[in-house]
C-alpha cells in the first residue's frame, strides 16, 4: 500500500519561501507521477503542480513555484517563492500512474501540511 507523508509548511510574510517535501513509500517511486494540490479555507483543491516526464503548473503559481523530486531520496520537492496570501492553505502531495492538475488519477494522498502567508 502506497503513503506518501508531506511536511515543511509554516508561517510566512507575503514574498518569502517556502520549501515543502513529500516523501513516499510503498510506491515505485521511478515510474509514478507525483503532483500538489492546496485547499484554502471554503475552497476547493486544486492542482499546483505536477511532474511525470516532464513539469506541469497551474497559471497561478507559473514563474514562483518549482516542482522537483529525487528519485535516490523517494522524494517530491515544492520549492514555493514570492509568496502571495492567496497562497495560504493546506498543500497535499499525491501519487498515481498517472499526473495532471485534476486530483481524480491519483491513487495515494497525504494529509497534508499547512502554509500560511501573512501579510
Amino acid at each position: 500500500q502506497g503513503q506518501v507523508t508531506e511536511s515543511g509548511g509554516g508561517v510566512v510574510q507575503t514574498g518569502g519561501s517556502l520549501r515543502l517535501s513529500c516523501t513516499a513509500s510503498g510506491v515505485d517511486f521511478d515510474d509514478v507521477a507525483m503532483g500538489w494540490f492546496r485547499q484554502a479555507p471554503g475552497k476547493e483543491r486544486e492542482g499546483v503542480a505536477y511532474m511525470c516526464n516532464n513539469e506541469y503548473y497551474a497559471d497561478s503559481v507559473k514563474g514562483r513555484f518549482t516542482i522537483s523530486r529525487d528519485n535516490a531520496k523517494n522524494t517530491l520537492y515544492l520549492q514555493m517563492n514570492s509568496l502571495k496570501a492567496e497562497d495560504t492553505g493546506m498543500y497535499y502531495c499525491a501519487a498515481g500512474r498517472y499526473g495532471s492538475l485534476g486530483s481524480s488519477v491519483y491513487d495515494y494522498w497525504g494529509r497534508g501540511t499547512e502554509v500560511t502567508v501573512s501579510s
